[in-house]
């Protein structure tokens, strides 16, 4: 695993994805719990969990996760198993396969991209609105 590569050492250059890349989960590394994070994060290895990202997920061609996924951005070119919910886009690479649920206002699979699931599309407010509503709901159980 590598921290604060730059795009000379192979990370996304800031500009593309809106943050630098803080972490990369390289090829033949297995993680397993949750993870959370702010900039842009990508995984070539293993990661089986939970993901909460207030910025951009890559999984590289070799990424492998199995996991629910909250994010900005969404980038597929691995293997993804499980719930993917993006506030502004997901991207299914030619090499991308998919399995699960997504839920996102924008998104795009390129020719070659393997997607089983179901895909609901709002706008980035209403699924803002949605969030809340279901954040207030939980927190006003019973006391």
């Amino acid at each position: 695993m590598a921290f604060g590569r730059s795009k000379e050492e192979g990370g996304a250059p800031a500009s593309v994805h809106g943050g630098g890349l803080t972490a990369f989960i390289d090829q033949g590394s297995e993680f397993e719990g949750k993870l959370s994070f702010k900039d842009t994060v990508r995984i070539d290895g293993c990661f089986t969990g939970e993901i909460r990202s207030e910025n951009t997920l890559i999984v590289g061609e070799t990424g492998e996760i199995q996991a629910a996924i909250q994010s900005k951005c969404v980038l597929i070119s691995g293997t993804v198993v499980g719930d993917v919910t993006a506030s502004q886009k997901v991207v299914l690479h030619k090499t991308a396969r998919m399995q699960g649920n997504l839920e996102t206002p924008c998104l795009a699979i390129e020719d070659g991209a393997v997607f089983n699931g179901q895909i609901k599309m709002s706008r980035p407010e209403q699924m803002a609105r949605e969030r809340e509503a279901s954040l207030k709901t939980v927190g006003s159980g019973p006391k």
